[in-house]
Formats: C-alpha cells, structure tokens, sequence
C-alpha cells in the first residue's frame, strides 16, 4: 500500500523523531511511504487565529501538494482533524470544493490508518513500560479515535496500559488558548498530569505532539518523573 505522509510544523521544527518512527512502522508493515518536500501546513494555525483568507490560501497549496495521494497518513489527529472537517467549509462555494471533499476523504491519523485501514493490530513492538493514554481532544471529538490506539498499545510486548481518571478532559492546551489564557490552560495541564501520575505510570502516550508538548512543559515545571511519548515512538520501540 502507497502512502504520502504529512508532517505537521511543530514536529518537523521540534519533534522530528516522531515523524521518522511513523515512518519507521509503516514500512515495517508493508506500506511504500512517500514524502512530498513541497508540503508545508494544513493551514490550523492561521485559520484558528481568525485569518481565514489566509489560511484559505494555504490550504489550496495543501491540496494541490497531495491531490494525487492515494492516502495521507499524519502523526497528528489535531491537522486530520482540521483538514477532515473544516476544508469543505472553507472551499463551500469554490472550484475546489470537490478537490477538498477528495482529500478529507483520503487522510487518516497514524493509528486509525494502521487499525481501521490496514486492519493491523501488532506491529510487533516491544516496550517494557507501564503508560497511561491521554485522549488528544482532536482525536476523540473530531476524528472518533478512541479504540485504534489503545488495539495498537494492548499488543505491544511487555507493556501496561494503566487509565488514568477524567481520561477524555481537555488537557488545557488548544492551540493559541493556551497563550490567551494561561492560567486556565496551566492548571488544566495540572489536573491531568495529577490524574497521569495517580496511575503511576512511567510514560503518558497520546496520538497528538501538540498535547504532549504542553503537558511535558507543566510536567517539568512541576518537578515530575513522568515523561511523554508519542503513539508512533511506542509503536517503533523493540526490545531484543
């Protein structure tokens, strides 16, 4: 199966491992992977901040970028889930509402592609860890992601998947909410490292880099030894 990856601005910028483990699985699994180097970004970011004309501008160049993919699979449920759900609305009355239509149809999260896609379970890895799951709110209330990860980490060799409480609440980050409105934002964050380390698992795993890159920054400052990972650096992992 061919796949065209998208890689999202801040994992390119900050996470590129994650990128590179996604990739690393795929191909384990059979996939032919490709990457187009003229692709930048869905577009969230400006279309979040209110710049929709902008945004609209970019979003055009995503779609010529991977109109001839046969599927796009992201590291990101939060860009799937812009890109499923909100490019229709943007190109509504444009000639390339159809276009929109086709490439919404055609993304996939990393877990949901393995899972619902490629109907793979066990990709073979192995991690000899206890971890928590944190429900990325893109991943469970715009892309209906809720099993594919938990499937993929329930068969992961020595692993323990412990949940923690409030397991589907917000963890506070929201992209710019997290800069408008820090206090809420931070102590949102606070809530659920709060419930992660009840669990006392080492590692907190989420589908989503953005999630974690907020929650790592409340986890340090809090002084905690819980550490996080992306989906795709668990699935990647093997012990010998």
């Amino acid at each position: 199966m061919k796949v065209s990856i998208f890689i999202p601005c801040f994992i390119d910028q900050l996470y590129p491992q994650v990128g590179f483990n996604m990739v690393k699985v795929l191909e384990k699994v059979g996939c032919i992977v490709t990457y187009n180097p003229n692709q930048t970004c869905c577009g969230q970011p400006a279309f979040n901040a209110g710049f929709h004309g902008e945004a609209k501008d970019v979003c055009d160049k995503f779609i010529k970028d991977f109109e001839d993919a046969e599927f796009i699979v992201a590291p990101s449920a939060s860009c799937v889930g812009f890109v499923r759900n909100y490019y229709q609305k943007l190109f509504n009355n444009s000639i390339q509402k159809d276009k929109a239509q086709q490439i919404a149809a055609k993304i996939f999260e990393f877990s949901e592609f393995l899972v619902d896609v490629m109907k793979i379970e066990d990709v073979g890895a192995s991690f000899i860890a206890k971890i928590t799951y944190h429900d990325s709110c893109a991943a469970l209330r715009e892309c209906k992601i809720k099993d594919a990860p938990r499937k993929l980490l329930g068969n992961v060799k020595g692993l323990e998947l412990v949940e923690m409480d409030d397991v589907e609440t917000c963890c506070g980050f929201g992209g710019s909410f997290a800069i408008k409105f820090e206090p809420i934002s931070a102590a949102m964050g606070d809530q659920k490292i709060t419930h992660a380390t009840a669990t006392q698992a080492e590692y907190l795993v989420s589908t989503d880099m953005s999630c974690l890159m907020h929650l790592d920054g409340c986890i340090k400052f809090k002084k905690n030894k819980l550490q996080v990972l992306h989906l795709a650096d668990v699935l990647a992992m093997q012990v010998d």
